[in-house]
């Protein structure tokens, strides 16, 4: 896996791109069938980003880097830069002492985090391969639980059909089952059990303790949405707390991702569809001021979610503090939709936000490179930041992709 390495050396790759200044669609965010997502297989990433005109990809599944091989070399076939990344949940122990709400709104403390542009092969000390492999542990003996207790529902209500850990891992999971595979288990088991509608219907009542499904059997994402939330959620039959061990500090994250040749990067919920947003990240000031004490200069978000207005506003004020931001898709819900980055559902992002998107993307993208080449990036090990350079990295970070893409 050289296929970095065997780029030309930084001055000629800016001499050869620094003429290039367009902006292609990029998308810095995505889950694979490594951990839940609405692809098929990394393939059907790289074929969609390919009709669509994406000229880069960065993968993030939650604790786990068993996609970069394959992610790698579905880039270089499809000549797409692929970014390699990770993601966690994690604890702010302050603010969870204080009742605020991060970037989980369900939890207080409870933080979500990536490492952006990490190495390929993924290579850390044996303290953190141990501490990776224990998160994935703590992950599925919980998964393991929940999938017994919603089995002993489903026999209790005599279903036609049940369910085990290794059926679910072998047909819908890579490696690590998550809740959102024990919905899609369910409802595809459900659909394939029951032939009529009454049946089905019927079924639900009793599945859910005599209450109706929702929503229409005709939307699969909805269904499987409504059993996570009735049968897996809090007060679910199948429910099972989470184990407060398996939420790490954030700085041991942090550490994690240093050590892995990484940039620290905190996911932005901003606002929903109310116009409401978390108290962490209610007040910038005190977020800039927290994010600061971490080593944290990189910032990614989900325009997705948010309102144009809220967006442009958060991202003037942190590019002015001089983060680096990124923005992605997730798709990790069931239903499939274009990869091509959108704000508010479908709107297309202004050309000044897409241009955000993609400086974001050639600042990782030049870490990456150095990196991969033994050089350090714009942070390195000790999580020191080339704060006053970040124009030399995103021109090189451009004249990495414009070169990846164009070979």
């Amino acid at each position: 896996m050289d296929y970095i390495q065997k780029l030309p050396e930084p001055g000629a790759l800016l001499r050869k791109h620094s003429h290039d200044r367009q902006v292609p669609e990029v998308n810095g965010h995505l889950h694979s069938p490594n951990s839940f997502c609405a692809f098929n297989s990394i393939e059907q990433m790289f074929q969609m980003a390919l009709e669509e005109g994406v000229k880069v990809l960065g993968i993030n599944d939650f604790y786990t880097a068993d996609g970069y091989d394959e992610f790698a070399l579905e880039g270089l076939r499809n000549r797409i830069f692929p970014l390699f990344n990770i993601e966690f949940m994690g604890l702010m122990q302050d603010m969870q002492k204080q009742d605020i709400r991060v970037n989980d709104p369900n939890n207080p403390g409870r933080t979500y985090f990536s490492g952006k542009a990490l190495k390929h092969p993924l290579s850390v000390s044996s303290e953190n391969s141990k501490f990776l492999k224990d998160l994935q542990h703590s992950s599925q003996v919980q998964v393991k639980e929940m999938i017994n207790k919603a089995d002993a529902h489903l026999h209790a209500i005599n279903a036609r059909f049940n369910i085990t850990y290794e059926q679910i891992r072998g047909k819908y999971a890579h490696k690590l089952v998550r809740e959102r595979h024990i919905a899609r288990a369910i409802r595809e088991a459900i659909m394939e059990s029951y032939l009529t509608v009454d049946e089905i219907y019927s079924f639900f009542m009793l599945l859910f303790d005599g209450r109706k499904l929702f929503v229409s059997l005709n939307n699969p994402s909805a269904v499987e949405n409504e059993i996570r939330s009735v049968l897996l959620k809090a007060g679910g039959r199948a429910f099972v707390p989470e184990d407060k061990d398996a939420f790490p500090e954030l700085q041991r994250i942090i550490d994690f991702i240093l050590d892995a040749g990484g940039i620290p990067c905190y996911p932005v919920l901003l606002d929903d569809r109310n116009g409401n947003m978390t108290g962490f990240e209610g007040n910038w000031e005190r977020m800039d001021e927290v994010l600061q004490s971490f080593g944290v200069s990189c910032l990614e978000l989900i325009p997705l979610r948010n309102s144009l207005e809220k967006l442009e506003e958060f991202v003037d004020y942190f590019r002015r503090k001089k983060y680096i931001i990124s923005f992605g898709t997730e798709h990790n819900s069931p239903g499939l939709f274009p990869i091509t980055v959108k704000v508010n559902k479908d709107q297309d992002l202004p050309p000044e936000l897409k241009k955000v998107s993609y400086e974001g993307c050639c600042m990782l993208a030049a870490h990456q490179y150095l990196v991969a080449r033994g050089q350090e990036g714009f942070i390195d090990g000790q999580g020191r930041m080339d704060i006053e350079n970040q124009d030399h990295y995103r021109d090189l970070g451009n004249a990495v992709i414009k070169e990846f893409t164009s070979s």
